[in-house]
């Protein structure tokens, strides 16, 4: 018989803001010192992970802390995993009702983007004060965040404050798609890209103004597909296709 092997066990990953250098011992903030100490039940000696988005990730070990809940991390040894995407990919996404953005944010981000950009469009059902939509920014940058310690990234997509279509504005540079059911193009007659913003329509689609102002723009129509897709699954959907054809799938 073969002896079993058991796995090495993955360690706990978790983002902070502040700068990160090894040898230094950084003081966690309240959300991941909870995550580590009361949700995983961590104490100290044990080894963990943190990263702050600049691309490297630091192993640390956890130290005896002078007051309660609070986790301090020594960091010992860092390490710059090749963990993201080949292909930058900025995606517009019109927002859903109930949840379905939060689904997005949190797929996208496991796919690899590395832009969300939340949109109102002219058939979009979703209104939100300025209030509401800054604290749906936060909650989705926050959900960007759980993705990326999840999946292992090393660098935070950037989720941008809610605006509307009509005000956003492309980059000549970069190739623009948005998805339409109906349109000629489709991703295995386009050449390999290594950039592309990608912006999904509401649920009863892009109307034909919006359609008329970003082909105005240089955006083109683009088919996944026979099948017309959810909003909330179109996105992920297309950067999955990507990541197959020129990415690291």
């Amino acid at each position: 018989m073969c002896p079993s092997i058991n796995p090495k066990p993955r360690l706990a990953r978790v983002y902070t803001s502040q700068a990160l250098a090894v040898g230094e011992a950084v003081t966690l903030e309240e959300g991941p010192a909870k995550h580590l100490l009361t949700v995983l039940r961590h104490q100290a000696g044990d080894s963990v992970i943190v990263f702050n988005g600049d691309g490297a990730e630091y192993v640390g070990q956890i130290q005896p802390a002078a007051r309660a809940k609070a986790c301090v991390v020594q960091l010992e040894h860092h390490t710059s995993p090749a963990v993201e995407s080949p292909i930058e990919v900025h995606l517009i996404q019109a927002i859903g009702r109930g949840e379905r953005m939060d689904w997005v944010v949190q797929k996208a981000t496991e796919l690899g983007v590395g832009r969300i950009t939340p949109v109102f469009t002219e058939r979009t059902g979703v209104k939100l004060d300025a209030k509401r939509q800054s604290q749906r920014q936060a909650r989705w940058q926050a959900i960007a965040i759980g993705a990326c310690e999840q999946s292992g990234r090393v660098r935070v997509p950037s989720v941008d404050a809610p605006i509307e279509l009509s005000h956003w504005s492309g980059s000549n540079e970069t190739p623009t798609f948005y998805l339409d059911p109906l349109a000629d193009t489709t991703l295995n007659t386009l050449p390999k890209l290594d950039r592309v913003t990608l912006i999904i329509g509401p649920e009863g689609g892009l109307s034909p103004s919006e359609i008329d102002a970003l082909n105005h723009d240089g955006a083109q129509g683009l088919r996944l597909g026979p099948r017309v897709l959810r909003t909330e699954t179109a996105g992920p959907a297309a950067i999955a296709a990507l990541q197959a054809l020129w990415g690291d799938f």
